[in-house]
């Protein structure tokens, strides 16, 4: 998904890309796609994923900055959906850019990150080069609970196919959204609903929903 510099609206021009590997870097990889060598820039968590594969499929973030002397149009490439979407809740932080959203999905991996987020390790950012208490404590204050409510740490922490499947389906969605109409808060909703269909990715919306509203507190 492209982020627009001066101010105008999202838009998902290219979702990701499949082809050859066939340079890498810790922080550059080119993928040949149709004939078309795409150089994406990546963290170390998607360097060390893709390291040794000649095929690969990079989710990927569009960054477009106009209105300077010189326009410019750069794309960043994940390994995973969750290390992007934590990518483009960094870069809507104050203070944190391209680069140090990329720093610190270099420094942290996005399981230790949510959890640093979660739990609201100031200290554990400040370590990242480039951030300060302030920015530490800024990213933590903005991003917790979008963290907790998205879905992404509880995906992590599942630790398999289909426990991440589930995570993100649209029964979870569904289920989420019903809770929030009925007066409870996003992101325990989304927290309790995660938990259910981890431990049972078949159960349709309406068990979903009624397990949940016995658990949330």
């Amino acid at each position: 998904m492209p982020y627009i510099d001066s101010g105008a609206n999202f838009c998902c021009m290219i979702e990701y890309i499949k082809g050859e590997l066939t340079e890498l870097t810790p922080a550059l990889a080119v993928v040949e796609a149709a004939g078309v060598g795409y150089a994406l820039q990546i963290s170390l968590n998607t360097y060390s994923a893709i390291q040794g594969k000649k095929e690969v499929k990079l989710y990927v973030h569009e960054a477009i900055v106009t209105g300077g002397r010189d326009d410019s149009f750069t794309l960043y490439g994940f390994s995973t959906k969750q290390e992007r979407e934590l990518y483009q809740m960094l870069i809507t932080v104050s203070g944190v850019g391209a680069n140090t959203a990329r720093m610190i999905l270099s420094s942290l991996s996005p399981k230790e990150l949510c959890n640093v987020i979660a739990n609201g390790d100031e200290r554990i950012l400040k370590g990242v080069k480039g951030i300060g208490l302030k920015t530490a404590q800024r990213i933590i204050v903005d991003l917790r609970d979008k963290v907790i409510s998205s879905g992404v740490a509880e995906e992590l922490h599942a630790g398999g196919t289909s426990a991440a499947v589930a995570v993100h389906s649209p029964v979870r969605d569904e289920a989420v959204q019903a809770l929030t109409m009925l007066g409870f808060s996003p992101a325990p909703s989304a927290k309790v609903v995660s938990q259910i269909l981890s431990a049972d990715p078949t159960l349709p919306v309406e068990q979903v929903i009624k397990q949940a509203l016995k658990m949330i507190k």
